[in-house]
């Protein structure tokens, strides 16, 4: 193979990987900004949330049309092959996000048609929070190559469990105090929901980078979870 089919053979890689890191800064401001809806109660943000949704459609598509050319044409083995892979698997929990960001956006449009529930609102945030740290630390791994970021990721999943049972039972606490807030609380236990199963996607994710990088499965020990209230 010469020097030259080398050097595009690798620029393609860089492309894949480079598109997937993009990607992710979309799916982080998609995210950010569902949770800033609901905690601003803000209209016009939540409707912008959700028109952006088709950005991260096309994204993945166009991860899978380059890694499926890619494999189609150049035969990549190995790391390579682990490499491509890895791109379209990620883009794959990316997307998801994105439409779980998207559902907390609609459950926004909601919330702010009722009375303001502040201590429910600051649980959402805190939460909200440690879901987009991990997304945000997860994808850095991926960036960089980083073993050790992303098996930090893996192994604090329970946190995000944690958060969603502690805001299951104020939830629960609030619409048995006053019914006139079940509406509201429901939206409210949706939205949590959506936050945990993005938690879940970064925790993949880290299982992705796991695969790509030592070309082993995490199989052993079983992924923490903390899930005994979980839908």
């Amino acid at each position: 193979m010469n020097e030259h089919i080398v050097k595009s053979y690798e620029d393609e890689l860089n492309t894949l990987t480079a598109e997937c890191t993009r990607m992710g800064g979309l799916t982080e401001a998609q995210i950010a900004d569902a949770l800033a809806a609901v905690v601003k109660r803000n209209h016009d943000l939540a409707a912008a949330v959700v028109g952006r949704d088709d950005r991260l459609d096309e994204s993945e598509r166009e991860i899978e049309r380059r890694a499926i050319r890619l494999i189609a044409l150049r035969q990549p083995m190995a790391s390579d092959l682990r490499r491509t892979v890895a791109a379209m698997k990620i883009a794959n929990n990316l997307e998801r996000c994105g439409d779980l960001a998207k559902n907390i956006a609609k459950r926004s449009l909601v919330i702010i048609e009722s009375d303001p529930m502040t201590p429910l609102t600051r649980s959402i945030e805190r939460m909200g929070k440690l879901v987009l740290t991990r997304l945000t630390t997860v994808l850095d791994a991926y960036t960089r190559s980083d073993l050790e970021r992303a098996l930090a990721v893996w192994s604090q999943d329970d946190e995000v469990d944690e958060h969603y049972n502690s805001l299951f039972r104020e939830l629960l606490t609030y619409m048995m105090g006053d019914p006139r807030t079940i509406t509201a609380s429901a939206h409210m236990l949706f939205v949590a929901k959506n936050l945990e199963r993005i938690g879940d996607h970064a925790t993949n994710i880290a299982e992705i980078v796991h695969y790509e990088i030592t070309g082993e499965d995490m199989i052993s020990p079983a992924r923490p979870k903390t899930d005994s209230l979980k839908a």
